[in-house]
């Protein structure tokens, strides 16, 4: 296999089982066959598979999350294939040093008719000229790019890019992989065989809480942990949970405050409040609380549900919103955490109705109309000019009549009468609302 030689050091360079490097680098799987996890890329027949396998790898963009297995992919890629190999991180490259490799890869077409594989790491940190620059080469066939990111490739990477491109989603493993990493760890002398330690089951079970489907922070726990136990018992055989948690490790929660995860779980907790779940509502307000989001964007995103989700069916549900946003504002962290669970809880218990959104939605489409004139009699009329060409005339003062309502009365413009834009629901207070308004438009 030829491979070019990269600026700097390369990402694979180091050799594998080299005393003193990370388990994670010493158990890099060297074939396919080795891979964990990925089944719906790598299973027999999949795509994925099938194109390592017979040496035609496309242009791709790997995207999952971190631990998820996108380098080792890449390094198998790198084992298999009889073109050139360019590994380049896009954090420590830039432009000028880009376009040199695109170059060569270019003289290796045109001259010995040679494929170059470019592999950029962290491939969301190009800003959108960097991966303009990658445009020519990979369109023109000059490399086959693949890509690995953390980050959406919706948002990610350049449409023009992600066009020439096929997207993989990885998945985090499962936690059957994570522990069947872990036993190759303990088992594997390229990893802690020599050491003669057998991991109990709680022990794995630690690890699995810990690592969340990251199998790099799955190696690195248990590197720790196998470090401690020699510690303290160097005969002993059996790698524990108490071990584990004495290794100085513990959960932490995956968020990222403006990206992907962010949206994923403020999804959730709109759409479990909006599904009159107070138990999920809370965790995911406490998700986002925990992993540090804005506080304050949270507030805003339980004003805008209390009227789009629950509007008139409890007209309280603005109210309670609205203050926990101000009671927020003046408590502040950890106290003020208190008015937004209670504003959560009372928003997901509270009767439903999308009539505010709905009305908002009709009355937007009939604005297509255009600027449909006032009827006269509802125009104001502060001088004589006006009130001789007829503005105001005919209009009838609601409070002079029975029930302060003038039936038959109309006060849409001439082309819109008729037309019904609010429609209340049968939920809470809404309830009350359609009643009046049924029995008010039937007398029209």
């Amino acid at each position: 296999m030829k491979r070019a030689t990269p600026r700097g050091p390369s990402l694979f360079e180091a050799a594998r089982g080299r005393e003193g490097d990370p388990l994670a680098e010493r158990l890099r799987p060297r074939s396919l066959g080795e891979v964990l996890g990925q089944r719906h890329l790598l299973g027999p027949g999949k795509l994925l598979a099938r194109a390592i396998q017979e040496d035609r790898v496309p242009s791709m963009i790997l995207w999952g999350p971190p631990g998820c297995g996108k380098t080792t992919l890449a390094r198998v890629v790198a084992e298999s294939t009889r073109a050139r190999f360019v590994p380049y991180s896009a954090v420590l490259g830039g432009v000028p040093e880009l376009r040199e490799l695109l170059k060569e890869a270019r003289e290796a077409r045109g001259y010995r008719s040679e494929r170059t594989i470019l592999f950029i790491d962290e491939i969301h940190r190009f800003n959108k000229s960097q991966q303009d620059a990658l445009l020519p080469a990979v369109e023109a066939g000059d490399v086959v790019l693949i890509g690995a990111t953390t980050e959406n490739p919706s948002f990610a990477i350049n449409a023009a890019l992600l066009s020439r491109s096929r997207v993989f989603h990885l998945e985090a493993l499962g936690e059957d992989e994570v522990r069947a990493l872990c036993r190759r760890a303990m088992e594997d002398e390229r990893g802690l065989g020599a050491l003669g330690l057998r991991p109990t089951e709680p022990a794995l079970d630690a690890i699995l809480a810990i690592a969340q489907g990251d199998g790099r922070r799955a190696l690195g726990v248990l590197e720790a942990a196998v470090a401690h136990a020699r510690s303290v018992d160097p005969a002993g055989s059996e790698l524990k949970r108490e071990h584990v948690e004495a290794s100085g490790e513990g959960v932490t929660l995956i968020h990222d405050k403006g990206g992907e995860e962010h949206y994923n779980l403020s999804s959730a907790l709109i759409k479990s409040m909006r599904g009159s779940d107070p138990d999920a509502a809370l965790y995911y307000l406490y998700r986002l609380l925990e992993a540090g989001d804005d506080p304050l964007f949270l507030a805003r995103r339980m004003i805008i549900f209390a009227s789009e989700d629950i509007g008139n069916a409890d007209p309280r549900a603005l109210q309670v919103a609205v203050a926990a946003d101000q009671a927020f504002q003046r408590v502040g962290m950890p106290e003020g955490a208190y008015p937004l669970a209670h504003a959560c809880l009372y928003l997901a218990c509270a009767p439903k109705s999308d009539g505010v959104k709905r009305a908002m939605k009709a009355v937007q489409e009939a604005l297509a109309l255009g600027s449909l004139p006032v009827p006269r009699k509802l125009r104001n009329a502060p001088t004589r000019l006006m009130k001789e060409d007829g503005y105001g005339e005919g209009y009838a003062y609601a409070h002079d009549h029975e029930g302060h309502v003038i039936p038959g009365e109309v006060y849409l413009p001439d082309r819109l009468e008729g037309s019904v834009f609010y429609e209340p629901s049968g939920e809470g207070f809404e309830r009350w609302i359609r009643e009046r308004l049924g029995a008010l438009r039937q007398k029209v």
